[in-house]
């Protein structure tokens, strides 16, 4: 059924993109799968799903911490240089339709230390100092996927996308990212209509798929 979300207390094994693992503490973190059949949509327009999720966690998470929260394209969140929180969408498509979506999402919520390995993560608590109720949260969140979710059923995908670029990670700024295992600067400008990251290269403007290009953060 559309809306159904099924929750975990521990997650070992968590998917991330490009097959990275997301680990949580037991009972700590808010990790949860949502199904949504955004049948109304094509199939070319899968972008403008990952738009409204990424843009309904943020909008949660920056009321909460009271600074920005900005999306690491295409769908990890960030406060400063650290990562809090990211989504994974697994779109099951038939032909030229679309059957559902299941949304993988996870947020740092009550996590106070992470491992080496991610050493750029950060959690609600550490932020606020305190601890932070999961199931406010998710309350917050549920109320706040299905605003953007009838915002893009009400055919406003134009103004997501506007409000998804403003709040870009590294928009408009020089940034070192890793391409074909050279390092090198660009500056981001926005996103085209299929989700690929534009950059310009002192006035050579180029586009880029997620496996296309890594952001390197210090």
């Amino acid at each position: 059924m559309e809306g159904t979300v099924i929750l975990a207390v521990d997650q070992y094994a968590g998917r991330g993109q490009s097959g990275k693992v997301w680990q949580s503490q037991h009972g700590k973190n808010l990790t949860l799968s949502l199904l949504l059949m955004p049948a109304f949509l094509n199939p070319s327009q899968q972008f403008d799903l990952n738009v409204a999720i990424s843009l309904a966690l943020r909008e949660v998470l920056a009321q909460i911490l009271k600074q920005p929260v900005l999306i690491k394209w295409p769908n990890d969140l960030y406060v400063k240089n650290k990562k809090i929180g990211g989504m994974l969408i697994e779109n099951i498509l038939q032909g030229s339709h679309w059957k559902y979506s299941v949304i993988g999402i996870g947020l740092n919520v009550n996590q106070a230390a992470f491992p080496e390995a991610v050493p750029n993560a950060c959690s609600i608590k550490q932020l606020l100092h305190q601890d932070y109720n999961i199931q406010d949260l998710l309350s917050d969140l549920c109320k706040a996927i299905e605003g953007q979710y009838l915002q893009l059923k009400a055919g406003n995908q134009a103004k997501q996308k506007d409000l998804y670029c403003q709040h870009i990670f590294g928009m408009n700024e020089c940034r070192k990212f890793k391409i074909d295992g050279i390092c090198v600067e660009g500056e981001i400008i926005g996103v085209n209509r299929y989700g690929r990251l534009i950059l310009d290269f002192n006035g050579h403007i180029t586009d880029f798929g997620f496996q296309e290009i890594e952001f390197l953060i210090s």
